[in-house]
């Protein structure tokens, strides 16, 4: 019983923040000659959808998003696996010195990133937050990967390769689906840590591009809509719920798996 209302208490606590937001996106609290103030309806909803700017700040980070998780995967995957099945001089430290580099605080790198981007023309571009957020997910992914790839057995890639399986047969018909679960794991993390980055999205988005993160940061001003902002957010949830719930089967097996 005491359990239980922990439980429940824990739960109001985080959950009462979202509530909150949620009736708010649904209430006026700006009037207009049309809508008294308080009205309760998809006035802010339609708001949002309405407007330009807003639109394409959600378009431009699903955008940057997606080429991140793809990019991640894509790159990562073989890194992973060099890393799980062959041994060279300095292996794990390389692996070691990817995950410090993970930790660096990215305003460090703001600077000559912004500077590098320039000059390739990647500023205000959702590809440039994508490359340089690959920057930072990529040794998640990797790790995250080689500890899956780490735990099938050496056997099952032999015995793919004795049945006449060339490397790209191996890697999609049978190492992709055995480590499913790690790659929706790395997959979701990639897209976590991307969506909600502002650092280099602040940095890398001057005049353009912006995301979506920076456009409700822009929202707020001398007389601020709330209820704009609290639906621009209420949106800004819906890729992330959607992930968790395609993804939903492999989160689970690949924490079962990593536990």
């Amino acid at each position: 019983m005491i359990r239980l209302l922990a439980l429940l208490a824990l739960a109001a606590f985080i959950l009462l923040p979202l509530v909150q937001a949620v009736m708010l996106s649904f209430t006026a609290t700006l009037p207009t000659e049309t809508v008294a103030e308080g009205t309760i309806g998809l006035m802010n909803y339609r708001n949002v959808l309405a407007s330009p700017e807003l639109r394409a700040a959600i378009v431009n980070s699903l955008i940057y998003v997606t080429l991140n998780v793809t990019l991640c995967i894509a790159v990562g995957l073989p890194a992973a696996y060099a890393l799980a099945r062959f041994r060279f001089v300095g292996d794990r430290h390389f692996l070691l010195a990817i995950l410090v580099f993970r930790v660096t605080p990215p305003v460090v790198l703001s600077l000559p990133a912004f500077i590098l981007f320039s000059r390739f023309g990647l500023v205000n571009s959702p590809v440039g937050i994508a490359l340089i957020h690959c920057l930072f997910n990529l040794p998640v992914a990797i790790w995250i990967l080689e500890s899956f790839i780490r735990a099938v057995p050496r056997a099952f890639d032999e015995t793919a390769f004795l049945d006449g399986h060339s490397g790209p047969s191996f890697f999609f018909r049978h190492l992709i689906p055995a480590i499913a679960p790690g790659i929706g794991v790395a997959a979701f993390f990639c897209f976590i840590f991307s969506w909600v980055e502002v650092v280099f999205a602040r940095i890398l988005t001057v005049t353009a591009g912006k995301p979506i993160t920076m456009a409700i940061g822009a929202m707020f001003g001398f007389q601020t809509d709330i209820g704009k902002v609290m639906a621009m957010t209420c949106l800004s949830l819906v890729p992330g719920v959607m992930m968790i719930w395609l993804a939903r089967n492999h989160l689970a097996k690949g924490f079962d798996l990593r536990a």
